[in-house]
């Protein structure tokens, strides 16, 4: 399979677990308070990371001098991005700050063309334009809510955009499941941080399985976004973001009820073609010559 296959299949499944895990988390929020959530998770997710590294031997293989700070930094890039974009959902609309972070795709291929002299050839771009435009069709921003709180969901999509940029340039020598249990202990500590300020719960028992499935989740999503990084070029993958409304829109139809209408159906239809048209393409480019 080529590098940027790998890496859009890496990146539609962690949208999937993404997908999944903030549905399990809305499920809990609403009977216990969204950090303690936030916290549990973690804890379970790290020490089933942990788990897995030291089983593998992960987690015995030094990361290289070079790369230790990249490492830091991406660990604390995942962290300071969660904070804002927490706050900004607390004070605008669900659909507007969905529509910000759609810019991912296009800011992310723009770092890679700049920063790591990758090549986004004009069908790369239709293929992100296409992509933003389903989503915009599926979310229908409001310009009534877009405001001052709507740089701190700016400023997310571009920590996020950082972040994707030194995973890129980490070296083949670190291991992905290492940097995956830190990045998920850095997140659970902001969480059990934020989480003093409200009176924990004691979990029901069907609570405490779903807390163990989001860990479940959230672990997959940590390690298979890290991948998809660093299996293809960032333009190549950053479409494949788009995937995550529709997993969006499939739980919405099996889990919670939903009736999407044609518009959203219409959105959905464009960012599935833009995926499917971005992997055909991938697919018929010639293989870089081996030497």
């Amino acid at each position: 399979m080529r590098e940027n296959t790998r890496g859009a299949v890496f990146m539609m499944a962690s949208m999937a677990t993404f997908t999944l895990n903030d549905a399990c988390i809305k499920f809990l929020s609403q009977g216990l308070p969204t950090f303690q959530v936030v916290t549990l998770r973690g804890l379970a997710a790290t020490a089933l990371l942990l788990l897995l590294a030291r089983a593998t031997g992960a987690w015995a293989q030094p990361i290289p001098a070079g790369d230790r700070g990249r490492v830091a930094l991406r660990v604390a890039a995942e962290v300071a991005a969660f904070l804002p974009f927490v706050i900004a959902l607390t004070h605008m609309p669900l659909a507007n700050i969905t529509a910000i972070l759609q810019v991912l795709p296009l800011t992310i291929a723009a770092a890679g063309a700049i920063f790591l002299g990758e090549y986004v050839g004009p069908r790369r771009w239709a293929a992100i334009g296409v992509g933003l435009v389903g989503v915009l069709l599926i979310v229908r921003p409001g310009s009534a809510g877009f405001d001052a709180w709507s740089l701190l969901a700016i400023s997310t999509v571009l920590i996020i955009t950082g972040r994707e940029l030194v995973t890129r340039r980490l070296s083949p020598g670190v291991p992905s499941l290492k940097v995956a249990t830190f990045t998920a202990t850095g997140v659970t500590v902001l969480g059990l941080v934020l989480s003093l300020r409200e009176p924990w719960q004691m979990p029901s028992l069907g609570q405490g399985a779903l807390i163990a499935l989001a860990a479940v989740f959230i672990l997959a999503a940590y390690l298979t976004s890290i991948l998809a990084m660093r299996a293809g070029e960032m333009s190549a993958v950053a479409p494949f973001r788009y995937s995550a409304m529709l997993w969006g829109l499939l739980l919405g139809v099996t889990v919670f009820g939903e009736r999407p209408d044609l518009l959203t159906l219409t959105g959905a239809a464009l960012i599935l073609g833009a995926g499917v048209f971005t992997l055909w393409r991938e697919g018929r480019m010639p293989r870089p010559i081996a030497h």
